[in-house]
């Protein structure tokens, strides 16, 4: 196939089918595939009263909106007029419909400690550390970078940015000191939020020491304050140093939200850019909050009794829109647990599910890779009877792991929800409603209401059904992002200017006969193969249904015969990595594939490299595949150690 079609070659076929059992769909808000198709037309026929619609019932206005959206490609602003405040819709308004004493928060730190917040707790604390914040001279429109471990807060240290109108940059724990230097200066950061440290598999992590050293090359903050978890010793630099409990002793308990527009901004969330420097995405106020309550609403169908973890950190997209904002918003209980998923041991997982009750578990598929290769014995000791959805996201499910998360998490009766949705999104953008829509392992189903995708080729036009191609969405919606901070040359031109008048979400997809979406790889991630374009999402899907194999990652390397080779890197579960083994995997690849997709190389490796949130770097490999010397940007690299050990890989 040429390659400038920009049409991909479906090799990965997947038939097994699991319908909601009758009990879910009945106590569930959607039902039906009728009920939800009709939703779903309804949003279509007119996005914008569909939207205006729910935030005019799901939000307080201190001043109602005067116009539901107005949109000037690549530029959106919904609910143009309005004022309201994040904070009062995930605090005031829970405790004015009579939730003040429902538990917001339950935590588990990694030694075991725990503590619970009822929404009227959780909103005193906020109130007192806006009025800390406030203290040291921050205002509306001022950024504040927090560089936290998972602790709640770090939820109270967003919700008072959001109560005053300040911006909050969250930076997970683990990034370098260049790294958040990097940050704070793009943003232009005020204050600066860090602990004494963190727990991370029973050692502590020098937050303060590296908050520091990143201080010493961010000139625009003024102050910092350091939250005392590990009780370390740490220096405190007079004048620009307080500690989180000192202020808050001092606070006064009472702060009222500060109306915002519509369109103020609420945070910037820096990711990953092909480049090597990192994006500031841009989120606002009113769209951002209503998608983020409505989205988790309707994906995991909360209701009032559930325990909902979702383990992602905050330092990502997925832990403000599904740890903090949309379930806050919606009343929800959340779990928050500080550690590693194996530590002390490999079952820490299963044994809070069985301690908290949980009811909604939200996990990535790197992590359920993880935890098949750990083995069924650390599942097993635990119940988890409670569990009654459970959930993926960050990437897309192979199908062989996703039947694993069915049969041995799930117990073969909790729908999975495997959800697709960016940082730039806001919020997920596909996914199977539970009560109403049948699952197919490996496929994110269908649009939630008010999102119009299309998948085009690289001309623009519609491609046919299970023809692969871009995923773009052909209207705007109310959690899109608003920009990339300070440089919209840049956020045109990523997302707005390769397919006039759609986004361009930078991954390959396939729709179905039946309308379900099946997400391929990254733009990026398509291999040409004497001529065949093959997502590697197919050929490591196969690869990982080899029993032996625990997670795999495929790239294309220079061939001169086929224009590009497969290159795979495979982690296997118990087996001895040999030559026997290798060509079982090439066979393995053939029989599931087809020969074209065969790889040419298979290097054996104890660890991928993956970034900090889980995604596997296949940017690194492909470089390391290609025989490069020296590797692209790493920053985001959770253990450098690992692309050492893979340059010297078996191959």
């Amino acid at each position: 196939m040429p390659e400038s079609s920009g049409q991909i070659d479906n090799v990965m076929h997947e038939d097994r089918l699991f319908p909601p059992t009758a009990e879910f769909a009945g106590q569930a808000h959607i039902k039906s595939p009728a009920e939800y198709q009709a939703l779903w037309e309804q949003a279509a026929a007119d996005p914008a009263a569909f939207w205006a619609e729910l935030a005019r019932e799901e939000l307080h206005w201190f001043e109602p909106f005067t116009e539901a959206l107005v949109w000037k490609e690549p530029h959106a602003q919904w609910f143009v007029g309005g004022k309201t405040n994040v904070s009062t819709n995930c605090l005031d308004r829970n405790i004015a419909q009579g939730l003040g004493d429902r538990l917001a928060i339950l935590w588990e730190g990694e030694p075991g400690d725990s503590r619970s917040l009822t929404y009227a707790e959780l909103q005193r604390q906020v109130c007192q550390a806006a009025n800390c914040f406030r203290q040291l001279g921050v205002g509306p429109g001022d950024v504040v970078s927090i560089y936290m471990p998972l602790v709640p807060e770090l939820v109270i240290a967003m919700l008072a940015c959001a109560r005053i109108g300040a911006v909050h940059s969250v930076i997970f724990a683990g990034f370098s000191a260049e790294a958040i230097a990097d940050r704070n200066n793009d943003a232009q950061a005020k204050l600066q939020i860090t602990a004494d440290g963190g727990w991370r598999r029973g050692k502590i992590l020098p937050l303060k020491a590296t908050v520091d050293e990143a201080l010493a090359k961010s000139p625009t903050v003024e102050n910092c304050i350091v939250l005392d978890r590990v009780h370390q010793d740490v220096p405190m630099q007079a004048g620009r140093d307080y500690w989180w409990h000192a202020l808050m002793a001092e606070a006064d308990t009472e702060c009222p939200a500060a109306p915002q527009d519509s369109e103020a901004p609420l945070f910037i969330l820096y990711t990953s850019g092909s480049t090597g420097k990192p994006k500031g995405i841009l989120h606002t106020t009113a769209g951002y909050n209503l998608y983020a309550k409505k989205t988790f609403q309707w994906v995991f169908d909360h209701q009032p009794e559930d325990v909902y973890w979702c383990t992602a950190d905050c330092g990502w997209i997925t832990g403000h829109s599904y740890l903090v904002y949309g379930p806050l918003a919606a009343g929800a209980t959340c779990l928050m647990y500080e550690g590693a998923p194996n530590y002390p041991d490999e079952s820490r997982f299963w044994q809070l599910i069985e301690k908290y009750q949980v009811t909604i578990f939200y996990t990535a598929p790197t992590a359920i890779r993880a935890f098949i290769k750990w083995g069924d014995q650390h599942v097993e000791k635990h119940d988890l009877s409670s569990l009654r959805l459970l959930g993926t996201v960050g990437e897309g499910i192979n199908p062989e792991a996703w039947m694993w998360y069915h049969e041995k998490i799930g117990g073969q009766r909790c729908p999975i929800v495997d959800t697709w949705w960016q940082t730039e999104t806001g919020g997920i953008m596909l996914s199977p409603l539970p009560g109403a829509i049948a699952t197919k392992p490996g496929s994110c189903t269908k649009p939630l209401p008010g999102i119009l995708p299309a998948i085009v080729n690289q001309a623009g036009q519609p491609v046919e059904p299970n023809q692969g191609g871009w995923l773009t969405v052909t209207h705007p919606w109310p959690g899109m992002l608003r920009g990339i901070w300070g440089d919209p040359e840049r956020y045109q031109e990523v997302y707005w200017s390769r397919v006039p008048g759609h986004y361009l979400a930078g991954d390959n997809a396939r729709c179905d006969e039946d309308g379900y979406y099946w997400i391929m790889g990254r733009i990026d991630d398509v291999l040409n193969v004497s001529g065949h374009r093959l997502s590697t999402i197919e050929i490591e899907s196969a690869l990982v249904s080899h029993p032996q194999v625990a997670e795999a990652a495929a790239v294309g390397r220079p061939d001169d015969l086929k224009g590009e080779a497969v290159a795979v890197f495979v982690t296997v579960k118990d087996a001895q990595p040999d030559d026997q083994l290798r060509e079982s995997l090439k066979l393995h690849v053939r029989h599931e594939i087809g020969a074209l997709a065969q790889p040419d190389d298979i290097r054996f490796t104890a660890a991928l490299p993956k970034t900090r949130s889980g995604k596997i770097m296949r940017r690194l490999l492909k470089d390391i595949a290609a025989g490069k010397e020296t590797v692209g940007d790493s920053t985001t690299l959770e253990d450098l150690n690992v692309l050492t050990n893979l340059g010297d890989g078996d191959k």
